[in-house]
Formats: structure tokens, C-alpha cells, sequence
């Protein structure tokens, strides 16, 4: 799909991160997820697709869908557009009933970070909504059968309309049933037409 919209796409790994400004041990001893995005991986863009300042959005996925919402409530002027399918903004449920799903070892991470439940919970995307400070261009969609992120996205569309941030959100079951499909191909469009909006932009 980026590839028919002839959108760049840089894919970084950082295991199993959640693309957080805390210390991984087992993502980099010297630097953290956020600033590794931040630094290289902004550089990469810069000499590698010329893009310059506003320049880059983040997409992602579940954990990725998160931290692309994360990085840039906390980075608008860096990170201007964002879209996220799915994401897991409330990661912290993870460590509460992460033993009982099937993927639990996703979220084991968070216990090197956090010693607790509530000082993970106070590192979620909604908490880093600034009422005067957001990103330009911010998308994202959850599939109503995702019961254990939906809610999540539920609050953080609410939070955003109580402020009166722009923003673009989907919820409803597409009519072809392919939820995740029909999210990618939205996305990647929204990305495009964003990123357009953003080279065209006189500051």
C-alpha cells in the first residue's frame, strides 16, 4: 500500500519497547526508544528521503499504534501527523492481565520500567494530550471486535472532542468485514494526504 501511494517508509525494530523514553535494557544500554526514533532514525530520514522538519509521520499497529500517538503528543512540532490501527494505548492492562492472554510475554517489559501498574498507566498516550499543544494531522482506528484496546481508543477520541482537537477516528466494522485491510488503506491515505498538507504549510 505505501508503495502504490509512493510513500517512503522506514520500519525501525525495537522489540518489545513500546517506543517509551524510559531505559530498555534489552532494546539499548546507551540510549532509550524514543531518543534512538528521535536521532538516528530521523537522520536516516533526513539523508535518505530528504525530509525535512514536519517532514515525517509515524504509523503503527497495536504497540506501534500507540507509541506513534504517544511520540507525537509529546513531539507535535517534530512529529506533526500520526495514525495508529488498533493501538494499544492502554498498555498497562498488560501487566495486570497480560498472564492471561496468549501474547502476555509482550507486555513483560513493562516490568523492568514500572514498578507498578498506575505509574504505567501515567505514561499512556491520552496522558500526554496537551489542551494547547498537538499534532496537526492525528488518525487512528479500532476495530469494534478488539475488546482489549477499544476502550482505550474510546477515551482518547472523547478526550480529544472534550478539547476540541481535530482529529480523525473510525470505529465502525467495514462493509466488506476486512477491518484491518480497509484500516491500512485509510491510513496509508490519510499519511499521504497529511504529509502533502504539511510540504505545502507556510510557517
Amino acid at each position: 500500500m505505501p508503495e502504490a501511494a509512493r510513500l517512503p517508509v522506514l520500519a525501525p525494530r525495537t522489540g518489545r519497547s513500546w517506543w517509551l523514553q524510559h531505559s530498555v535494557e534489552r532494546f539499548d544500554q546507551q540510549q532509550t526508544p524514543e531518543a534512538f526514533l528521535l536521532g538516528p532514525v530521523l537522520q536516516e530520514c533526513s539523508q535518505r528521503f530528504a525530509a525535512g522538519p514536519g517532514g515525517v509521520g509515524l504509523l503503527g499497529l497495536e504497540m506501534g499504534g500507540q507509541g506513534a500517538l504517544r511520540l507525537a503528543y509529546r513531539h507535535p512540532t517534530v512529529f506533526p501527523v500520526a495514525a495508529a490501527i488498533n493501538p494499544a494505548i492502554d498498555f498497562h492492562l498488560g501487566m495486570r492481565s497480560g498472564h492471561d492472554w496468549d501474547d502476555g510475554e509482550l507486555f513483560d517489559t513493562l516490568w523492568e520500567i514500572f514498578p507498578d501498574v498506575e505509574q504505567a498507566r501515567q505514561e499512556t498516550a491520552i496522558l500526554h494530550v496537551h489542551p494547547l499543544n498537538w499534532p496537526r494531522h492525528q488518525w487512528f482506528a479500532s476495530d469494534p471486535a478488539d475488546h482489549r484496546w477499544r476502550d482505550g481508543a474510546e477515551r482518547l477520541d472523547s478526550k480529544l472532542i472534550a478539547l476540541g482537537i481535530p482529529h480523525t477516528a473510525l470505529f465502525d466494522q467495514p462493509t466488506n468485514d476486512d477491518f484491518l485491510t480497509t484500516a491500512a488503506e485509510a491510513a496509508v491515505q490519510f499519511m499521504v494526504n497529511a504529509l502533502d498538507a504539511e510540504s505545502r504549510r507556510v510557517c
